[in-house]
């Protein structure tokens, strides 16, 4: 392993991922199921944001780990800072396609539909993330990555598996974009409790300079 890489469940993830600017690794984690006592890992999560985001949470400055993590408007904070953002997933647990973009797409819409977010624009929209990944096959170790631009409300998501070209596609409802963020930062509506941890983690020691 470099020292350029951390490792996420035996999975490594670059400490470091640039896009227009250097994208730290500021969150990572786990989502799991607890099946008969048993537990089921599903995907190794990284969190990567420009370092300029601790501009936008000065209000944050000085808090601690357990006053983070409970905290939803600092998380929301998270989500509306106007800098980069990617979010690595890699598969540990083999899923069909369809399986997960009709996840992705029930849960997003539940969420949107408890804001009252949810109109025709926002169900086209996640219809054509479902179809993304419908034909596509999440075997281990393949790649879903979710872009943020900062200057934009919109999002990309790619897929790649066994090292070979990436698929795309473009989201661009400000609404589903802003859930996509909320899935994975979002405080306690996230899907992944111990990467929401390891962010409030990480932004104590951040927060704390």
């Amino acid at each position: 392993m470099s020292s350029k890489e951390v490792m996420i469940d035996e999975i490594p993830f670059p400490v470091e991922i640039t896009k227009t600017k250097p994208l730290a690794l500021l969150g990572q984690g786990l989502t799991s199921l607890e099946i008969h006592f048993l537990q089921i890992k599903h995907n190794a999560i990284g969190i990567y944001i420009e370092k300029d985001v601790t501009q936008h949470l000065e209000n944050w400055k000085g808090k601690k780990r357990a006053e983070l993590e409970d905290d939803n408007l600092f998380f929301d904070a998270l989500v509306s800072a106007p800098v980069e953002k990617l979010f690595r997933i890699v598969v540990i647990k083999e899923i069909k396609g369809s399986q997960y973009g009709v996840q992705l797409e029930g849960a997003i819409r539940d969420q949107l539909a408890a804001a009252e977010k949810y109109e025709e624009e926002e169900e086209e929209a996640l219809e054509k993330v479902a179809k993304f990944f419908q034909t596509l096959y999440l075997k281990k170790d393949s790649v879903i990555s979710f872009y943020f631009p900062a200057t934009s409300s919109t999002a990309e998501i790619t897929f790649s598996t066994d090292g070979k070209g990436e698929s795309k596609v473009e989201v661009e409802n400000a609404n589903v974009v802003e859930m996509m963020q909320k899935r994975y930062i979002g405080g306690s509506m996230a899907i992944s409790p111990s990467t929401v941890k390891n962010l409030a983690d990480k932004f104590e020691a951040i927060l704390s300079q």
